[in-house]
Protein backbone atom coordinates (compact mmCIF):
# COMPACT_ATOMS: atom_id res chain seq x y z
CA UNK A 1 0.00 0.00 0.00
CA UNK A 2 1.52 3.39 -0.95
CA UNK A 3 2.30 5.86 1.83
CA UNK A 4 0.41 9.16 1.87
CA UNK A 5 0.42 12.16 4.15
CA UNK A 6 -2.48 10.79 6.23
CA UNK A 7 -1.44 7.17 6.50
CA UNK A 8 0.42 7.02 9.77
CA UNK A 9 2.63 4.23 10.94
CA UNK A 10 0.75 1.83 13.25
CA UNK A 11 0.61 3.39 16.70
CA UNK A 12 1.20 6.91 15.35
CA UNK A 13 -0.84 9.37 17.41
CA UNK A 14 -1.93 13.01 17.12
CA UNK A 15 -3.47 15.34 19.66
CA UNK A 16 -6.48 17.43 18.60
CA UNK A 17 -7.81 19.85 21.23
CA UNK A 18 -6.42 17.63 23.96
CA UNK A 19 -7.84 14.37 22.60
CA UNK A 20 -5.66 11.65 21.08
CA UNK A 21 -6.49 10.28 17.63
CA UNK A 22 -5.14 7.48 15.51
CA UNK A 23 -6.21 7.11 11.85
CA UNK A 24 -7.39 3.56 11.28
CA UNK A 25 -8.67 3.98 7.70
CA UNK A 26 -8.39 7.15 5.61
CA UNK A 27 -10.37 8.35 2.62
CA UNK A 28 -7.35 7.69 0.44
CA UNK A 29 -7.78 4.02 1.28
CA UNK A 30 -11.56 3.97 0.61
CA UNK A 31 -11.75 6.07 -2.56
CA UNK A 32 -13.19 8.87 -0.43
CA UNK A 33 -16.19 6.95 0.87
CA UNK A 34 -15.34 6.97 4.60
CA UNK A 35 -12.63 7.21 7.23
CA UNK A 36 -12.28 5.67 10.70
CA UNK A 37 -10.40 7.23 13.61
CA UNK A 38 -9.81 5.76 17.05
CA UNK A 39 -10.37 8.48 19.64
CA UNK A 40 -9.02 8.52 23.18
CA UNK A 41 -11.04 11.10 25.12
CA UNK A 42 -9.99 12.34 28.54
CA UNK A 43 -12.29 13.01 31.50
CA UNK A 44 -14.38 16.18 31.18
CA UNK A 45 -12.97 16.91 27.73
CA UNK A 46 -14.57 17.10 24.31
CA UNK A 47 -15.02 19.53 21.44
CA UNK A 48 -17.34 22.53 21.52
CA UNK A 49 -20.75 22.08 19.88
CA UNK A 50 -20.30 22.06 16.12
CA UNK A 51 -21.92 21.23 12.78
CA UNK A 52 -20.39 19.31 9.88
CA UNK A 53 -21.87 20.60 6.63
CA UNK A 54 -20.23 17.98 4.36
CA UNK A 55 -20.29 14.66 6.18
CA UNK A 56 -22.17 12.47 8.62
CA UNK A 57 -20.22 11.62 11.78
CA UNK A 58 -20.81 8.45 13.78
CA UNK A 59 -19.40 7.30 17.10
CA UNK A 60 -19.05 3.77 18.46
CA UNK A 61 -18.06 3.71 22.15
CA UNK A 62 -15.39 1.12 22.89
CA UNK A 63 -14.64 2.01 26.52
CA UNK A 64 -15.64 4.61 29.09
CA UNK A 65 -18.65 6.84 29.63
CA UNK A 66 -19.67 9.58 27.23
CA UNK A 67 -22.33 12.21 26.90
CA UNK A 68 -23.48 12.96 23.34
CA UNK A 69 -25.38 16.06 22.29
CA UNK A 70 -27.22 15.48 19.00
CA UNK A 71 -29.52 18.30 17.98
CA UNK A 72 -31.49 19.19 21.10
CA UNK A 73 -31.06 15.80 22.81
CA UNK A 74 -28.30 14.67 25.19
CA UNK A 75 -27.63 10.97 25.76
CA UNK A 76 -25.23 9.34 28.22
CA UNK A 77 -23.76 6.08 27.00
CA UNK A 78 -21.11 3.45 27.57
CA UNK A 79 -19.40 0.64 25.63
CA UNK A 80 -21.39 -0.70 22.68
CA UNK A 81 -23.34 2.52 22.11
CA UNK A 82 -23.54 3.78 18.52
CA UNK A 83 -24.52 7.36 17.67
CA UNK A 84 -24.98 8.61 14.08
CA UNK A 85 -25.03 12.37 13.53
CA UNK A 86 -26.36 13.43 10.11
CA UNK A 87 -24.58 16.34 8.44
CA UNK A 88 -26.11 19.68 9.33
CA UNK A 89 -26.84 18.60 12.95
CA UNK A 90 -25.29 20.37 15.93
CA UNK A 91 -23.47 17.89 18.13
CA UNK A 92 -20.66 17.30 20.58
CA UNK A 93 -19.35 14.61 22.88
CA UNK A 94 -17.79 14.71 26.32
CA UNK A 95 -16.08 12.03 28.36
CA UNK A 96 -18.18 12.10 31.54
CA UNK A 97 -16.21 9.32 33.20
CA UNK A 98 -13.24 9.42 35.54
CA UNK A 99 -10.76 7.70 33.23
CA UNK A 100 -9.90 7.94 29.51
CA UNK A 101 -12.57 6.63 27.18
CA UNK A 102 -12.24 5.24 23.67
CA UNK A 103 -14.52 5.49 20.65
CA UNK A 104 -14.35 4.88 16.95
CA UNK A 105 -15.25 7.95 14.89
CA UNK A 106 -16.56 7.24 11.37
CA UNK A 107 -16.93 10.07 8.87
CA UNK A 108 -18.88 9.64 5.62
CA UNK A 109 -17.81 10.67 3.11
CA UNK A 110 -14.14 10.93 3.97
CA UNK A 111 -12.15 14.14 3.86
CA UNK A 112 -12.58 15.58 7.33
CA UNK A 113 -9.64 13.52 8.56
CA UNK A 114 -7.51 16.09 6.71
CA UNK A 115 -8.79 18.70 9.19
CA UNK A 116 -7.55 16.56 12.08
CA UNK A 117 -4.20 16.04 10.34
CA UNK A 118 -3.85 19.80 9.78
CA UNK A 119 -4.79 20.91 13.29
CA UNK A 120 -3.30 17.94 15.18
CA UNK A 121 0.08 17.74 16.84
CA UNK A 122 2.11 14.52 17.00
CA UNK A 123 2.29 12.92 20.44
CA UNK A 124 4.27 9.94 21.68
CA UNK A 125 1.74 8.41 24.08
CA UNK A 126 -1.83 8.40 25.35
CA UNK A 127 -1.04 10.82 28.18
CA UNK A 128 -3.92 13.26 28.49
CA UNK A 129 -4.31 17.00 28.66
CA UNK A 130 -3.71 19.08 31.78
CA UNK A 131 -6.78 21.20 31.12
CA UNK A 132 -9.05 22.57 28.41
CA UNK A 133 -7.58 23.55 25.01
CA UNK A 134 -5.59 26.78 25.15
CA UNK A 135 -6.57 30.01 23.38
CA UNK A 136 -4.08 29.36 20.56
CA UNK A 137 -5.63 25.95 19.79
CA UNK A 138 -9.16 27.44 19.78
CA UNK A 139 -8.01 30.28 17.48
CA UNK A 140 -6.45 27.73 15.10
CA UNK A 141 -9.66 25.66 15.17
CA UNK A 142 -11.79 28.69 14.30
CA UNK A 143 -9.43 29.78 11.50
CA UNK A 144 -9.26 26.35 9.81
CA UNK A 145 -12.87 25.16 10.37
CA UNK A 146 -14.54 26.92 7.38
CA UNK A 147 -12.06 25.30 4.96
CA UNK A 148 -13.53 21.92 5.98
CA UNK A 149 -17.22 22.89 6.15
CA UNK A 150 -17.15 22.95 9.96
CA UNK A 151 -19.25 25.44 11.91
CA UNK A 152 -18.15 25.82 15.54
CA UNK A 153 -20.75 26.98 18.09
CA UNK A 154 -18.80 28.68 20.88
CA UNK A 155 -20.76 30.03 23.86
Amino acid sequence: MPQTGLQKQPGSLISVLGEIMEFKVTGEETAGSFCVIELTAFPHNGPPPHIHHREDESFYVLDGNFSFLRGDRTIEAGPGFFCRVPKGTVHRYENVGTKPGKALVILTPAGFEKFFAEIGKPVASLIGPTGPPDAESIAQLLAIAPKYGLEVKLP
